[in-house]
């Protein structure tokens, strides 16, 4: 090994790319020229076979009979496996049971796996799934969530968080409205599909390459499907091409039903699914049905509030108690409720069981306050922005429902300079008087605030684990439990380690996500990737630190403050050397240069029996301020205009940050206005790919988009340098396009009359919106 001398000189430029700088993603040239490798792009192993399941055609029914003779005699196929077939555990559930990883005598869903496939080629597989012969016998079945409400047909208890006395207050108010709404559900539509990768090892062990953003869930149910101890699978994890939260739960059947024919041939198995079975077989974002009775004084101040929150979770569990959770959690967005009652239902329906997706059940969970919120302004003849920020939380107004006191107000500041960066007093002023001349196009606008609470609901989630490993020419290897979907969350972590180290960012490589690095990692979610595994490594990187400035201080006989690393050096008293040279000097004395590290979110608790409790770190805040021009002819509409300020405390790398905003906010807003998930009326989801299920386009994204970064905003919680969370909380920004479309409409009547609009907002409910205001005007003037 070559010796470095110790005068070797120093770079003479400051390190680059430490934290609180932008630097580019880590792999978007490799995103850009196609060179990015997900499981579909990696090299087939020698003898690779191919898996597709055969699924069912019945909402809810029992198997009578299964012959899959012309199956087994298809060309091409080598094995088929029915539950029969699972040597290990049937039931994959991820929290609780009822989720069989092949259906046995009993299904639930239409497209529900009964039984796998695998064969020389994907086609063959395809095609010799379809020549089963299954007899059913057919029985009743719930598809919609007001169906399951009205027979209280739950995947899970329902829930009640009440502070006060509600009912007293709503009794007793000057004014009380109330209202209803259906909130739709989201297809993930990842770009990349569900995928899997299963080799067997020695031993019938199992290496299963994941398109997961909780590898460490998929090593678990690979394990005991196949009647492993845990050991023997290992789980790896470059990057996604998306999630969104669909692959949280739901990539470990696919791993599952690999690792089974992988086991049952001795034989690595691909499993892809297609986009139509992927979006059969898989679980989207739950539509809710939610209620709301709200009593307030003559300003629009909340006095007393009854919500109800419903979510439509499926044929099992799945996530839904904690994304109902989340839902009830945020039914107060910003506002605080004094006397409020919260009651959250998980029901159960005969379609695919309904899972994670950005936001996390929050995001249905405010729309029924923002719902309120323009109700009331139109009641009172008000500007729907001073009803949203009278209702704001402020010191000595400041404690949830739940019982957890905020303790950083951004929100009444981040409003007021929105409001005046948007010019948002001046557009409202032309947009009145513009409506009032127009009879068929007519403008809205509207300012929504987001307080999104950061970190997982469920406490053992809140905890990662990290290892940083210093080479001896100075370059750093990092793994940790988190994983990369396109959200720049390598780029940050490794951000993290260079400005530990103080040393160029080019020094440090974060290596795919693997379970036999760093085990028991919790899912890349609940926007805490960042926040969990940045103050992982960091803790490994000051455990190195600390043995690195004790050997320099022992070695050159000094005291340790007089031992700093910067720009890429070491000063030790008048010595500098380059950082390399030094880790070599570290190397040649035996120092560790390989630590692990651990972070656990601290003061995290919740009650569910009492409904009170700290289920937060801290919240995440920002706003949006859209305008929106409606045809009162057809409904068609478009965003002309969106502002965004988001507070990312000190943030990591603000061009990630801002281009997670962006798509966040595009991303809500498509959820709100044109991703309509069609069922029949037997729970056949109708919408099966891009020719009937419409995501935003670069045309449907507004003109004119301008997203800030609000500054002087550290966290006061000590979250890695300070920073705040963005991954789902600009999702919650698109609430302002729904508001916009409904502030254009009501318009009609003058701005008073609050129209009703579900969502997604599709020019057919828009226009649906219109008839209902040009109803009630017509009524205005029969009365008057």
């Amino acid at each position: 090994m070559r010796k470095l001398p110790l005068n070797t000189p120093a770079p003479a430029h400051s390190a680059r790319g430490l934290a609180g700088h932008s630097v580019k993603h880590d792999s978007a040239w490799k995103h850009v020229s196609g060179q990015a490798r997900y499981i579909d792009d990696m090299p087939t192993p020698e003898g690779i076979l191919h898996a597709a399941v055969g699924h069912s055609e019945q909402a809810h029914a029992r198997i009578v009979s299964m012959d899959l003779d012309a199956v087994r005699q298809y060309p091409g196929v080598i094995a088929v496996i029915t539950a029969k077939d699972v040597p290990g555990h049937l039931d994959i559930g991820p929290v609780f049971p009822g989720d069989p990883v092949l259906a046995d005598n009993i299904v639930e869903y239409i497209g529900q796996p009964v039984f796998a496939v695998a064969a020389t080629s994907h086609e063959a597989a395809r095609k010799a799934a379809k020549l089963a012969k299954v007899e059913y016998e057919t029985l009743d079945a719930v598809v919609t969530v007001t169906q399951a409400l009205n027979k209280e047909f739950f995947v899970r208890p329902s829930q009640t968080q009440q502070r006060g006395q509600p009912d007293q207050a709503l009794a007793q108010a000057p004014n009380r409205l109330s209202g209803e709404q259906f909130v739709g559900g989201q297809e993930h539509f990842y770009l990349e599909g569900q995928a899997s990768l299963a080799e067997p090892t020695e031993d019938r062990g199992m290496f299963v390459h994941t398109s997961s953003q909780h590898p460490s869930e998929v090593q678990k149910l690979v394990a005991e499907v196949l009647g492993l101890p845990i050991h023997e699978v290992h789980a790896e994890v470059r990057r996604m091409g998306g999630g969104f939260g669909g692959k949280e739960t739901q990539a470990a059947p696919v791993a599952c039903i690999a690792a089974l024919l992988a086991n049952a041939t001795n034989r690595p198995v691909k499993y892809r699914l297609s986009r139509p079975d992927d979006m059969i077989q898989t679980g989207k974002r739950h539509d809710f049905y939610n209620t709301y009775d709200i009593g307030f004084d003559d300003d629009g101040l909340i006095l007393g509030a009854d919500l109800m929150v419903a979510g439509r979770c499926g044929n099992s569990p799945d996530l839904s108690d904690a994304i109902v959770d989340r839902a009830m959690f945020h039914a107060d967005n910003a506002y605080y409720l004094d006397q409020a009652r919260v009651t959250g239902h998980r029901c159960k329906t005969h379609t695919v069981s309904n899972t994670a997706f950005r936001g996390f059940g929050g995001p249905q969970g405010m729309m029924i306050i923002e719902h309120a919120m323009d109700d009331i302004a139109r009641h009172l003849g008000r500007d729907p922005l001073d009803i949203r920020k009278l209702n704001l939380y402020r010191p000595g107004r400041d404690t949830t429902h739940y019982g957890q006191t905020i303790e950083q107000h951004v929100l009444p500041e981040l409003l007021e300079k929105l409001e005046a960066s948007s010019d948002y007093r001046k557009r409202r002023s032309d947009i009145t008087a513009f409506n009032q001349s127009s009879p068929i196009l007519k403008h809205g606008l509207a300012l929504t605030p987001v307080k999104f609470g950061i970190s997982f609901t469920a406490k053992h989630l809140n905890q990662a684990g990290a290892l940083v490993n210093i080479y001896t020419d100075g370059s750093i290897q990092v793994n940790h439990g988190g994983t990369e979907m396109g959200q720049g969350l390598y780029i940050k972590v490794a951000q993290v380690v260079a400005s530990a180290f103080q040393v160029d960012i080019e020094r440090v490589k974060v290596s795919a996500t693997r379970t036999d690095k760093v085990p028991n990692t919790s899912p890349t979610a609940a926007s805490s990737g960042s926040d969990l595994n940045g103050m992982a490594a960091l803790d490994a990187c000051e455990k190195l630190m600390a043995g690195l400035t004790e050997f320099a201080a022992s070695h050159w006989s000094a005291a340790p403050e007089d031992v700093t690393f910067a720009d890429n050096q070491v000063q030790i008293n008048d010595l500098t050397m380059s950082w390399e040279t030094f880790i070599q000097s570290a190397y040649m004395n035996r120092i560790p240069l390989s630590s692990s590290g651990f972070y656990a979110t601290p003061k995290i608790h919740y009650d569910p029996k009492t409904g009170t409790g700290h289920p937060f770190l801290y919240y995440s805040n920002c706003a949006a301020c859209s305008e929106v021009v409606v045809d009162t002819l057809t409904g068609e509409y478009r965003v002309m205009r969106t502002d965004i300020l988001f507070d990312a405390g000190r943030s990591l790398n603000p061009e990630i940050d801002i281009g997670q905003i962006e798509g966040g906010f595009v991303q809500g807003m498509g959820w709100l206005t044109t991703e309509e998930l069609v069922y029949s009326n037997d729970g056949k989801l109708l919408t099966t790919g891009p020719a009937n299920y419409k995501i935003p386009a670069v045309s449907d994204c507004p003109p004119d988009l301008r997203v800030g970064l609000l500054p002087n905003s550290p966290n006061r919680e000590a979250t890695v340098f300070h920073s705040k969370a963005v991954g789902e909380p600009p999702l919650m920004l698109g609430i302002a396009v729904w508001s916009a479309l409904r502030d254009a409409v009501s318009s009609i009547t003058d701005y008073r009359f609050s129209p009703p609009l579900d969502t997604p907002a599709t020019p057919e409910r828009v226009l649906a919106a219109i008839t209902a205001c040009q109803a009630s005007q017509e009524q205005h003037k029969e009365s008057a």
